[in-house]
């Protein structure tokens, strides 16, 4: 009786130091959302993006496969509260329609190139498709293997996520909630449509997360860079191929840079892994 009184005291121990260690990182899985708006232009995805943001609801907006943005606020543990507080919204006549966005909803899981609604880039054009083999006549009953898909590589559905970001004018926080949050609010949002939720500072997200060296960046991985580690003025999400995608600086729109770049070598302090 007494071991297994110490075996349960135990595992409580165990369990509390396990949800104390995730609630100190900042990372935490993400409850249902609240989702509306279908705003053509992005300037009034902006404006009402702010609009929340004066009453204290931190929101971001994002553009949708079918070209039109929507604005996405809310961390709620069920889908009842969720749309309480999205009812209580309609009656202060602040939002009208919206969609209860479930925990785990990948919003973007298909690669499509940023700024997908103009002329991609060459350094994202894809190669053409190769010719497919003939197949002889003999084996055509056998039908070909399904390529496997890792529904479950979420770095990977993050970084295309922030691709499809690129060429957006991205401004959320800066003047809004604290001044230059526009990098790292641009991750957390990003993160946040990939069902996870970060800290909102740079300095917070790198301190967050597993330590990654350069040489061992993968896809959706966070790249900090700064004077220090103590002084993170910058961060932006990796995407293969030596590059990364971010938010310059208020104003300016989401865009690809190289990590050898000569600026950002120059700052780079390190990476984070929260997948």
């Amino acid at each position: 009786m007494i071991f297994r009184t110490q075996c349960i005291v135990l595992l409580l121990c165990i369990c509390t130091l396990t949800a104390h260690a995730a609630k100190s990182t900042g990372i935490t899985r993400l409850g249902y959302a609240i989702q509306m708006g279908a705003f053509a232009d992005v300037n009034n995805a902006e404006r009402f993006t702010t609009k929340l943001q004066t009453k204290g609801i931190e929101a971001f907006y994002f553009r949708k496969d079918n070209g039109v943005y929507a604005v996405r606020f809310g961390d709620f543990p069920s889908k009842e509260k969720a749309r309480a507080a999205a009812k209580k919204l309609v009656a202060e006549r602040l939002i009208d329609s919206y969609y209860i966005a479930p925990p785990n909803e990948v919003v973007f899981s298909q690669p499509k190139g940023p700024g997908w609604q103009k002329p991609p880039p060459d350094e994202f054009r894809k190669p053409s498709p190769s010719l497919q083999p003939v197949i002889p006549k003999e084996a055509a009953e056998k039908p070909l293997p399904k390529p496997i898909k890792d529904t479950r590589d979420m770095g990977a559905i993050a970084a295309r996520t922030a691709e499809r970001f690129v060429g957006i004018p991205y401004r959320w926080g800066g003047d809004n909630v604290v001044e230059g949050m526009d990098c790292s609010g641009f991750v957390r949002a990003v993160y946040n449509l990939c069902g996870l939720s970060i800290p909102r500072t740079s300095r917070d997200q790198f301190k967050a997360g597993d330590l990654i060296v350069k040489d061992e960046l993968k896809d959706g991985d966070l790249v900090f860079f700064g004077a220090s580690a103590d002084k993170i003025s910058h961060v932006g999400i990796y995407v293969g191929e030596g590059r990364f995608v971010h938010a310059p600086r208020r104003g300016e729109d989401i865009r690809v840079t190289a990590v050898s770049d000569s600026y950002f070598e120059k700052r780079f302090v390190g990476a984070r892994r929260y997948f």
